[in-house]
């Protein structure tokens, strides 16, 4: 099986993030792989293990994220693609992905395309779906289970609560949600291996693409933090007086009834 895994690279939103003049600061900034792509790439050697086949992983960023290839690497992954557009675009939005990531695949044979259901930075989950629209094939998302058999796979989707059973011939795309399986850890001898593993960066001169044929179609007007909570209040006094001062709060503070 030719197996795909479309990595990001995203701030780690665990460690403290520096935002000035409507930017966040990158000197200051832990980058990671997008969380819900290391269900995909956990998912790409499953299947790969089971089926045999090769995984690449590819990403569309600059130098640094050859750090989250090489990750993705020592998880397991066969070959790297660094789809490097540092000096090419300075914005992009998620046309600007899809179109570059259609023309990488428009020569390439794909069984299986796995991506993250959402990215945690911008969270829009729009990528998957409008590649596989572009590239004509099927595609279904938030998976937490996956079984192939032959050109057909057998996918429990996750509906918010409850679960959507479904079977879809290949080639086909999937976005991937937490509980599908249990990302594995680097281990010493993966890191060391993904060393010497296949990596190979390409800008967008050779795909054809110009900075025309990829320019946002959005803006990013501002960045911000969302505000400090509030500290909470504590009613106090037998329950009719707490249901009493609820009610007026409710009603004459926060001007909810």
């Amino acid at each position: 099986m030719n197996i795909y895994v479309l990595l990001k690279k995203t701030f780690d939103t665990e460690d403290k993030i520096v935002i000035s003049d409507g930017q966040i600061e990158d000197d200051s900034a832990e980058f990671i792989i997008n969380p819900y792509d290391e269900y995909a790439v956990e998912e790409a050697i499953v299947q790969r293990d089971k089926h045999g086949g090769n995984v690449t992983v590819v990403t569309i960023g600059d130098e640094d994220s050859e750090k989250q290839l090489r990750t993705a690497l020592a998880m397991g992954a066969d070959d790297a693609v660094l789809i490097n557009t540092e000096d090419d675009l300075e914005e992009g939005d998620q046309f600007t992905t899809t179109k570059i990531l259609e023309a990488f695949f428009e020569d390439k044979e794909v069984d299986l395309i796995l991506a993250g259901n959402v990215a945690i930075d911008e969270a829009s989950g729009q990528v998957g779906p409008r590649l596989a629209e572009r590239l004509d094939i099927p595609f279904v998302t938030t998976i937490v289970d996956l079984e192939i058999d032959g050109k057909t796979a057998k996918i429990d989707k996750d509906i918010e609560g409850d679960v959507e059973k479904l079977e879809v011939d290949l080639p086909l795309l999937v976005t991937c949600q937490q509980g599908l399986n249990e990302p594995r850890y680097t281990s010493l001898p993966g890191i060391m291996k993904a060393k010497k593993k296949p990596l190979e960066e390409l800008e967008i001169d050779d795909l054809d693409l110009d900075e025309d044929d990829v320019e946002a179609k959005t803006e990013t007007v501002d960045i911000f933090l969302p505000p400090e909570k509030q500290a909470g209040r504590v009613l106090e006094g037998d329950v009719a007086d707490q249901v009493k001062e609820l009610v007026d709060l409710l009603k004459n503070e926060a001007k909810v009834l």
